[in-house]
């Protein structure tokens, strides 16, 4: 592979309608993952009944993708810097598709987890390259317009997955039960493997490199070393062994960064271009980018517990309820990039924090309010209030990260930004059981569970606004506005260009 293979010479022109055609096709893959990660909770009982899964193989249903996700997302970010982003794009997504025909098909249960584990691998090879080819395709100037867009997708998946997964279950279409929830994913799969063929441009990184398979071998071990017990640590009664991993988990990291920095300097080809990390913006990013994953990890965990445990909602009337918070993230995130960033900068993603902050401490007022006669319309308003404020962080803050971050990098940056994503939200999902659980009664009569989980809900909902404070005294080390919107920026910052000559 030589530098004239490179992204450089093939980056469609302005006025090339390939571009939109690639970034449809890639958005509807990232919105089918963000769909799959949140449908199948709906789906539990459905398939617990049906299948006679035990608790912990439901357990594993839904941890088993993310494990798989969470510890795949780097090596497949570099994955395609190495290969080309289009190739492994293809391969991750066909293999998506192939996993979500096994879950649909799956004979018992053990088979399903089986498929989820490789869904949530084919998913770590297909959602980096999303950002990827995102960054190699556009130019900085139309980038904001672009991030405004995956916000808004992001915004769109993470609440229409509930919503979808209750409608398709209810449904029980031609008598499938809850298996149309992954059987879906075929036809969606199948358009996106052939239209990404035609129309996306293949991009790689301009310098010949190599798959550090003791870089993926540390990072794997390291997030299973602290993914695991997080996951499993409640249902187990939190082990000894547990906070042991957990520790030796922030070892091998240590061990991981040295390795890489060897690496770096030895062949230029590691798998985590630390160089990366001298770059304010997105050092500061991925901080955030981590504390925010907590707080989601927290609040929608839940949220959905609150509504259909807590209340005795129905999936669908749960999942109903979370459409104004879609759509008002949807609306703010394409409003905070087109319009707000280019206007006032890092303010934007701080005013954010304040407003889902806003929303939040207006949730947990109106659930001491009107208790366990709450009504859906009541909640509106603060799902709104949070949904406007989340919205202004998503699309920018991701705007923020990748802006000043050469584009040979682009996969193990974006790579590094789902990964400290779900290693938040693994967290988030960890501390559910301090933040919530840690204050519910485990022998509830049936009169009392109600109250004990809206008593949880609130408890919950004020680390999650403590959190939104800390975002937003971390956005304070972000850049005031992102590179493209200033005259001259989009190449790679200096400090990266003389790292690259240093290992080169």
């Amino acid at each position: 592979m030589n530098s004239t293979d490179t992204p450089h010479t093939a980056r469609p022109g302005a006025g090339d309608r390939r571009r939109w055609f690639a970034l449809a096709i890639v958005m509807t893959a990232a919105f089918m993952d963000l769909v799959d990660v949140t449908i199948v909770n709906i789906a539990i009982p459905a398939i617990q009944r049906d299948e006679g899964a035990t608790f912990s193989q439901i357990q594993w249903i839904t941890a088993g993708y993310a494990l798989a996700f969470a510890a795949g997302l780097v090596t497949g970010g570099r994955l395609g810097d190495i290969h080309g982003r289009k190739r492994i794009f293809l391969v991750g997504i066909g293999g998506f598709t192939l996993a979500s025909a096994l879950c649909g098909f799956a004979v018992n249960p053990e088979m399903l987890v089986a498929s989820r584990i490789l869904q949530g691998a084919m998913a770590a090879l297909m959602v980096p390259q999303v950002l990827s080819i995102v960054h190699a395709t556009f130019p900085p100037h139309e980038r904001g317009k672009v991030f405004g867009l995956f916000g808004a997708i992001v915004g769109l998946g993470a609440v229409s997955g509930p919503l979808l997964g209750a409608l398709l279950t209810e449904w029980n279409l031609f008598g499938l039960a809850w298996r149309p929830i992954f059987l879906i994913n075929l036809p969606v799969g199948i358009a996106g493997l052939v239209l990404g063929r035609r129309f996306i441009s293949e991009s790689k990184a301009p310098r010949a490199l190599k798959l550090d398979l003791v870089g993926v071998a540390l990072v794997t071990l390291g997030l299973l070393m602290l993914l695991y017990p997080l996951t499993r640590g409640r249902e187990l009664g939190w082990p000894l062994w547990g906070y042991l991993s957990m520790a030796g988990a922030l070892l091998v990291f240590g061990a991981l960064v040295a390795y890489e920095r060897v690496k770096g300097a030895r062949d230029g080809s590691p798998l985590i271009e630390l160089s990366l990390f001298r770059v304010k913006s997105f050092a500061a990013g991925i901080a955030v980018q981590t504390v925010f994953g907590v707080g989601l990890g927290i609040f929608f965990l839940v949220w959905t517990l609150y509504m259909q445990i807590g209340l005795g909602w129905s999936a669908l009337r749960a999942g109903l309820t979370g459409v104004p918070f879609s759509i008002a993230v949807s609306a703010a995130a394409g409003m905070s990039v087109q319009l707000l960033v280019p206007r006032f900068g890092r303010k934007v993603l701080q005013a954010g924090a304040l407003v889902m902050a806003a929303g939040v401490l207006l949730y947990i007022w109106e659930s001491e309010r009107y208790g366990m006669d709450i009504a859906s319309w009541q909640m509106a308003l603060p799902l709104v209030v949070m949904g406007a404020g989340m919205g202004l962080i998503v699309a920018p803050l991701t705007d923020a990260v990748l802006s000043e971050v050469p584009r040979e990098h682009a996969g193990s940056a974006s790579g590094l930004i789902n990964t400290v994503q779900q290693m938040g939200n693994a967290l988030g999902l960890g501390l559910v059981s301090v933040v919530f659980f840690g204050v519910i009664d485990e022998r509830l009569a049936p009169a009392e569970v109600g109250p004990a989980f809206a008593d949880g809900f609130q408890h919950a909902l004020g680390y999650v606004a403590a959190v939104l404070g800390v975002i937003f005294l971390l956005m304070f080390a972000l850049p005031k506005r992102p590179a493209q919107h200033v005259e001259g920026a989009g190449e790679a910052p200096a400090v990266v260009e003389k790292e690259r000559e240093l290992v080169s």
